[in-house]
């Protein structure tokens, strides 16, 4: 076997590691979350924020701090407005303001406020009647670019006949509806879009930038400020948004647009593209808007492309098309002369330099998964994480050609966990389906003894376009499993990302087969490269995609697993394509439509072999999940039931397709790792 990559967790000399713990699902929930990054313009402050737990009122609470980018070795500041409230912060463009949103004001809606740190107490800018879901600051610092959730009216102000149909509502409930979407995630349509709107901060004036639009910036449910930027001049707002109509479940089909900053026709600049164009950025200079395409029309898994168009001549060309990684975070670099990009790559998240003239590619960062990057005069301010570290704030050494070898650590978040011991990781591969190499990760138990062999936890992840990589997760973290005494093995099956698009696309119309063999011939390898694993004590576990094929392997390859947990998967593909609501993705995976094609839906539907299911499995699912109905996850475990199969479902009716209330989640772990040691001995 050759072994690709090697990396060991938290170092610790053996006479250490006595004094010390495995890290637990318990650890893991209280631990503080870093995000956010926002460095001043002159490269001399890093903001950002920390999530902490308060587990007895079941919430997170959020804090802006403070690192004086200058003076490394001292401690980072917690601000003291973070006391009111304060998320989304952004520094001003001379550096002497952080703007942030709070609901702290008397009508404890979202509203921008600002902060100079010189000083004492913050200034409210924005007095709104809707809260502020997003905003950008005008490069000159006189204005802002807002977004509200408001009633489309073209002709009228959005703003107040937004309020006066609120305060008009009766006590009757029904919603009455001509079109799709009805809900989209876990809310239910309302008639109200994200529109972008101007507010000159002087006067408080309001001008509508995008009145009448049917479609929404930022995008729901995940859209941010990233959906809509500025230019240098501060003369135009540039935004990505879909028009809606009828089309919208089928739809990935979002162009992008520009509009003055004072208002005035909205143009399209890439009507010939029918897929997806995102994530607008305008170079230093003005002069050429870089953004990020598929080419593939509703496909949400589509490499993104990076494409170059020149704003004086309306000219656009590809950016490193050859280049077989889609990319997801996107910068300018100071100079203009690159774009510095993030993209999934063998199983890591990886920063790289795209040069603008050439178009050649160079890797700035080597392994773990980078969270959020800023260039700065003298190098890079960056967050990242892996499988044995959360997100945390470094600095990389002047003049190194990766970031992360030798970056020195710029926060002291989450300093307890040098008492805990991490299982050792390790990246392997094996020829999968077709003969094509497939990745995966093996990964110790915590305290592992040589020679003694250790029950399993077979990781399988969602998307199904996603990855199991070098990477930190508060919801699936291999590491709370090797904590308890497991060893964890996780393939990266065909449809993953990181690999080239074409294995990407192997998926698509093959759910059961192509990736089914690969997580078999995956299981095999490890059993033989890797002795410690005990593959008469094994599990396998997953959530979304990773629910299904846990559902499909029970009637298809149940016979290596002790039990199995099914988080939110799908369970009857037809009923499936019938009920979710982004219907392009199952149109697109199966296809075609269930109404049109229902042999293909039947092809890999774990239903039809439901009648063979016998091993023990645990069922969740969330109540407000509207990607993958509770109904696939209560017909899952009827289904159990019937067969007489022993089984447990666990259903929370306040969380969607994942869980995030503390309490809620340190129920999920419980009830899991229960489940495990009760079937698998431990």
């Amino acid at each position: 076997m050759k072994r690709v990559y090697l990396l060991f967790a938290t170092a610790g000399f053996a006479g250490m590691l006595a004094a010390q713990s495995p890290f637990t699902y318990t650890d893991m929930l209280l631990l503080d979350r870093v995000s956010g990054l926002a460095v001043s313009p002159n490269g001399s402050q890093a903001l950002f924020n920390v999530r902490s737990t308060d587990m007895s009122k079941n919430k997170g609470v959020s804090a802006l701090w403070l690192k004086d980018l200058t003076k490394p070795a001292e401690p980072e500041v917690r601000l003291p407005i973070s006391e009111g409230g304060a998320v989304g912060a952004q520094w001003g463009p001379n550096g002497n303001h952080i703007y942030f949103l709070s609901a702290r004001g008397e009508g404890k809606t979202m509203q921008v406020w600002r902060w100079d740190p010189r000083g004492e107490n913050p200034e409210q800018i924005t007095r709104l009647p809707l809260d502020v879901g997003s905003f950008r600051v005008a490069p000159g610092g006189e204005g802002l670019v807002v977004s509200l959730a408001v009633i489309p009216a073209s002709g009228s102000d959005e703003i107040a006949g937004t309020v006066n149909t609120n305060n008009q509502r009766g006590l009757a409930s029904g919603v009455v509806y001509d079109r799709l979407f009805v809900r989209h995630w876990d809310t239910w349509a309302d008639g109200t879009r994200n529109h972008l709107f101007h507010v000159d901060i002087a006067t408080g004036a309001t001008t509508a930038l995008t009145p009448g639009f049917d479609g929404d910036v930022p995008s729901k449910p995940f859209g941010d400020e990233s959906d809509h930027v500025i230019s240098p001049d501060g003369s135009t707002v540039y935004f990505s948004a879909r028009e809606a109509g009828k089309t919208e479940p089928w739809s990935t089909n979002f162009d992008l647009y520009s509009v003055a900053i004072t208002g005035g026709p909205i143009t399209n600049l890439t009507t010939s593209n029918k897929a997806w164009d995102a994530n607008p950025l305008v170079s230093p200079d003005g002069r050429t808007l870089a953004y990020k395409a598929m080419r593939r029309p509703g496909f949400e898994a589509d490499r993104f492309e990076i494409q170059l168009r020149d704003l004086v001549t309306g000219q656009v060309r590809s950016l490193a098309s050859t280049w077989d990684r889609s990319v997801a975070a996107m910068q300018w670099s100071t100079d203009g002369k690159s774009l510095l990009v993030t993209a999934d790559d063998m199983g890591r998240h990886r920063l790289f330099r795209i040069d603008v003239k050439s178009g050649s590619v160079t890797p700035l960062s080597k392994d773990g998964h980078i969270d959020a990057f800023h260039a700065t005069s003298t190098g890079f301010v960056f967050m990242k994480s892996a499988m044995n570290s959360p997100s945390q704030v470094y600095m990389a050494k002047p003049k190194a050609k990766m970031i992360d070898e030798g970056a020195s650590v710029l926060t002291g978040v989450n300093a307890t966990l040098k008492d805990k011991v991490f299982g050792a990781y390790e990246q392997f591969k094996f020829p999968g389906w077709n003969n094509e190499t497939v990745h995966g990760y093996v990964v110790k138990p915590a305290n592992y003894v040589e020679g003694k062999k250790y029950p399993v936890a077979f990781l399988i992840h969602g998307g199904p376009q996603g990855s199991f990589g070098d990477m930190w997760s508060f919801r699936w973290n291999a590491q709370t499993y090797a904590g308890a005494g497991y060893a964890v093995v996780m393939i990266d099956f065909h449809g993953s990302t990181g690999y080239g698009q074409a294995f990407c696309d192997a998926i698509s119309e093959h759910w059961g087969d192509r990736p089914l063999e690969d997580l078999q011939k995956g299981w095999a390898h490890a059993l033989k490269a890797y002795p410690f694993l005990d593959g008469d004590r094994a599990a396998a576990l997953g959530a979304s995609y990773g629910g299904y094929m846990v559902n499909w392997l029970a009637g298809r390859w149940k016979e290596p697993w002790k039990c199995l947990v099914s988080h939110c998967g799908v369970f009857d593909a037809r009923s499936m394509g019938y009920s979710t609501e982004e219907l392009w993705f199952t149109e697109w995976e199966n296809g075609g439509s269930a109404f049109t094609h229902p042999e293909k839906y039947a092809m890999f539907d774990p239903a039809l072999y439901a009648k063979d299911w016998s091993v023990p499995m645990l069922v969740i699912h969330g109540e407000r999940d509207f990607r993958i109905p509770i109904t696939q996850g209560i017909s899952t475990f009827t289904a159990l039931q019937e067969r007489n199969v022993p089984s447990k479902f666990l259903m929370f009716p306040d969380e969607n397709h994942w869980v995030l209330k503390p309490q809620n989640s340190m129920l999920w772990h419980k009830t899991v790792f229960d489940w495990l040691d009760a079937h698998l001995g431990q």
